[in-house]
């Protein structure tokens, strides 16, 4: 009896160590193959947009679970924000305004590259997951709330306006843009080889 007993728990025992290894090996896996993609954006963002579309399509076709896609679009300019912010508040933090990550404002300055408080590769990661979430959240009807959804897009709309004007608002205040332009690009190399061929 207390051998099949001992026998048991070591097949049970056995059994977990399996399952944590194999989650273990794919967690390595998935992890490898993400940082991978790191330098590919845009085949990324375009993955993004085939699941993007594989989720508007379902939404579609099923005709409901609006209230998933109204706090997927909550979540998402969420995101946009923390995307569209600098990594350093100015308002939260004085000497940002002169110190921070703001882009030059005339072509004789030095150029200061913009830091995100979300960087994109995780912007792109977080929406892509939450597409992937709110998909497998549409195979189950206790999240179809039947609600009256063009109330729900119009009230998305208003609160999307009034967040990009109070972001635009805080970009222009503190003058600063959300992207890296105007960085010099040095051509030494070819400067110097133009030199040499005109001396030729």
């Amino acid at each position: 009896m207390d051998s099949g007993d001992s026998g048991a728990g070591g097949g049970g025992g056995a059994a977990v160590a399996a399952a944590a290894k194999w989650r273990s090996d794919a967690s390595r896996a998935f992890q490898y193959y993400l940082d991978r993609s790191t330098p590919h954006a845009t085949g990324r963002w375009v993955g993004t947009l085939a699941v993007a579309a594989i989720y508007a399509l379902r939404v579609f076709m099923v005709h409901g679970f609006y209230i998933v896609s109204y706090g997927l679009g909550i979540y998402l300019l969420n995101l946009l924000i923390g995307f569209l912010s600098p990594m350093v508040d100015p308002e939260l933090d004085p000497s940002a305004a002169q110190d921070g990550p703001a882009l030059p404002t005339r072509g004789s300055d030095e150029f200061k590259p913009f830091i995100r408080r979300l960087p994109e590769f995780k912007f792109w990661y977080a929406i892509t997951k939450a597409f992937v979430v709110a998909f497998v959240m549409t195979f189950f009807s206790v999240f179809d709330v039947p609600v009256f959804w063009p109330i729900l897009l119009c009230y998305w709309i208003v609160l999307f306006v009034l967040t990009m004007k109070r972001q635009i608002l805080h970009m222009v205040k503190y003058k600063y843009v959300p992207f890296n332009i105007g960085k010099q690009k040095y051509g030494g190399k070819k400067g110097g080889a133009s030199s040499s061929s005109s001396k030729d």
